[in-house]
């Protein structure tokens, strides 16, 4: 019965019509990867509407083309453009973009393209194998062992924090507190929306996750008033570099697909738990950590083969079980209702072909997305050898387009340059922005998976044999960072600054973290009155929060001359002296250019923000400003249109709608 099942599939797979539809998916997903804060969501959204009445073997290929390449695709944005390509590749970033910097950007897409394509593959060979045999160890995980899952997620703070935990548990408290904004899962109380619809289902990770990487990105390429590549060149020999760099780590990419593919198959992780948990375990299980944040290969290898294979893992539970593990995983559940496939156990018994379609489909895709990227990075990286002040309104504009669309509320953009500014002031005061995001990420799932604990089993649940085994491996993966953080023993010193400098630059920073401070205290008392089930995660969140922020401001205050002085956390390297674009001009722009969006919509502030951008920063000519402006101009009707997608509007859109032409109002 599994030998036909398998050689059916392979028949139905390997007919020209089914690759065609296969291709569509893949087109698509590309797409939709490239352009960051998107994701797979969006792009199984597109073509849902589409299957409907279709055959079922090519509804499947055209919705399985999309998976793999938006993992591959994605990779553009992070390491390119340090912009997050989605939630599942925040942590390519970390060594992606600092590559991209040194000019070794066609170094890193190759490796993060050939480990996608293992991982894929391997993804794959798990599903075939797992389909069979999964079901009794995904059964056996309840509340207790997910929520020792995202705990061992929120382990990896202390191989981010650099080289000071207090600062790295203290940025992970604020990301758990700003998650836990809005209806608490236990109970519905509100907690920290100050009476604002738009706070009452917390903040967007989409939006987080640009305003914490890509608004500071941005903001120091154009304070360095160069391209991106400061040194060597984004193509030619570094694409075999890349292909060398693999082979070279070939066992650090199988062993990092293995155990995407086995997170994968856990629902309710998603990648953006996935990728930091990879970037955690390469780092710390790596002898030679001194380039891991300044552009180590390896970090990109490990996040890209562990976000490629955990697509595969993560059909698992949505096939057998109907269980989505992710929120492109849920449409694609929908998408199988709506063609009339039933998720659960007769996909494994009389709908075993149509399920070994699937697999064999997701190997394919996998290999023609991979083809795909790589014919077009040659091409796309040369980005990087462009002066970055006339790129930066393209990102902006990019940037600002994703971060509307999850609420498609203009508060989208205010919380935008709001959080924006907090990445800017954790990067230039030291603070690892990656633990901030983990903890965002984090928080619902870990005060969801406690509050089910609790109440279906008390705190019984959490005896259970997997959940101690989960517990024994979070005890032993922190102590294994803090030997190898105290083994390294890795100081950060100040180079050209004088004692009286460092202590003018430390009373910012005393600022800075009496903020955070504050950010505690408030958490503190604006839910201690909620009931126990609401309170007891942010109330927890917040007195250990106060405890890491009161031993980092505690030197500080002393005067400790390397608590003092302004680096930049990730590089591990002094910020430089500042340039034409200050961060403070550069907040200016980011603020006025949101108020023009509310006065006169985005496509006229859009038009208005290239023109004087371009003139006033880049000092570009007026013949180069209008023709960049006309490109603005088309790449934002293409999306509006093509996508589907709705603009924000101003006060003129209001009161003169009716009036006006698209794409004035959407």
């Amino acid at each position: 019965m599994v030998t036909e099942a398998i050689l059916s599939a392979l028949s139905n797979v390997l007919t020209f019509q089914h690759i065609q539809y296969l291709m569509i998916g893949v087109v698509t997903g590309l797409i939709v990867g490239v352009l960051p804060g998107l994701g797979g969501i969006v792009g199984m959204s597109l073509l849902l509407p589409f299957v409907y009445g279709m055959e079922p073997t090519l509804a499947l290929a055209m919705l399985i083309g999309i998976l793999p390449v938006l993992s591959t695709s994605d990779t553009f944005a992070s390491i390119l453009m340090g912009i997050p390509g989605s939630s599942a590749s925040q942590a390519t970033i970390l060594d992606g973009f600092p590559l991209a910097k040194k000019g070794q950007a066609a170094r890193a897409l190759s490796a993060a393209f050939s480990a996608s394509f293992i991982g894929g593959l391997f993804g794959a060979v798990v599903l075939t194998v797992c389909v069979l045999v999964a079901r009794p160890l995904i059964l056996s995980f309840g509340a207790a062992e997910l929520f020792m899952l995202t705990m061992f997620g929120l382990s990896m703070v202390g191989t981010l924090a650099g080289n000071s935990l207090s600062k790295g548990i203290a940025a992970c408290a604020a990301g758990l507190a700003l998650g836990a904004v809005g209806a608490a899962p236990a109970t519905g109380e509100y907690r920290m929306e100050f009476g604002t619809l738009y706070l009452m289902n917390g903040l967007p990770l989409v939006i987080v996750g640009l305003a914490l990487f890509a608004i500071p990105e941005i903001g120091d390429l154009l304070r360095r008033n160069s391209a991106i590549a400061q040194e060597g060149s984004p193509i030619g020999a570094g694409w075999k570099q890349g292909l060398k760099d693999t082979w070279v780590y070939r066992w650090l990419t199988l062993r990092l697909a293995a155990l995407g593919a086995v997170l994968g198959m856990i629902p309710g992780l998603g990648g953006s738990v996935v990728d930091w948990i990879a970037y955690g375990h390469v780092v710390q299980t790596s002898r030679d950590k001194s380039q891991f944040g300044k552009g180590d290969i390896r970090g990109v290898i490990a996040v890209e083969s562990t976000t490629a294979s955990k697509d595969g893992g993560g059909l698992v539970p949505t096939l057998l079980f109907g269980i989505p593990g992710s929120g492109s995983m849920a449409i694609f559940l929908a998408g199988m209702v709506l063609i009339g496939l039933q998720p659960g156990p007769s996909m494994v018994s009389t709908n075993l072909d149509v399920t070994y379609t699937i697999v064999w489909s997701l190997a394919l895709a996998n290999v023609l997305g991979t083809a795909l990227c790589i014919l077009l990075a040659p091409a796309i990286a040369k980005i990087t050898i462009v002066r970055y002040p006339l790129v930066a309104p393209f990102m902006i504009l990019v940037i600002t387009f994703a971060a509307f669309q999850p609420n498609r509320s203009l508060y989208d953009l205010v919380a935008l340059v709001v959080l924006g500014i907090v990445g800017i002031l954790l990067r230039r005061f030291g603070w690892p922005r990656p633990a901030f995001l983990i903890g965002f990420v984090l928080a619902t799932q870990s005060e969801r998976y406690l509050y089910q604990a609790l109440q279906f089993s008390g705190w019984n649940s959490f005896q259970r044999p997997i959940v101690l085994i989960i517990a024994a491996i979070i005890i032993l993966s922190i102590g294994f960072s803090m030997y190898s953080q105290r083994k390294s023993g890795t100081k950060i010193e100040v180079e050209g600054k004088s004692a009286a400098t460092a202590t003018t630059a430390m009373w910012p920073q005393v600022a800075f973290t009496l903020a955070i401070m504050g950010l505690f205290v408030f958490t503190f008392v604006e839910t201690i009155n909620l009931s126990q089930l609401g309170r007891i995660f942010p109330v927890s969140i917040a007195l250990v929060g106060m405890v890491a922020a009161a031993l980092v401001l505690w030197p500080q205050i002393r005067g400790n001359r390397a608590s003092g002085a302004v680096f930049d956390a990730e590089s591990k390297e002094p910020a430089e002296s500042e340039g034409p674009m200050t961060p403070l001009k550069y907040i200016g722009w980011l603020v006025g250019f949101v108020a023009s969006i509310a006065v006169v919509g985005y496509f006229l502030a859009v038009i208005g923000f290239f023109v004087a951008f371009l003139r006033i920063i880049a000092k570009a000519g007026w013949l180069q400003t209008l023709l960049l402006t006309l490109l603005g101009a088309i790449i934002l009707m293409i999306l509006t249109s093509a996508l589907n997608l709705i603009l924000p509007e101003g006060l003129l859109q209001q009161y003169f709608y009716d009036r006006l032409p698209w794409p004035l109002v959407s």
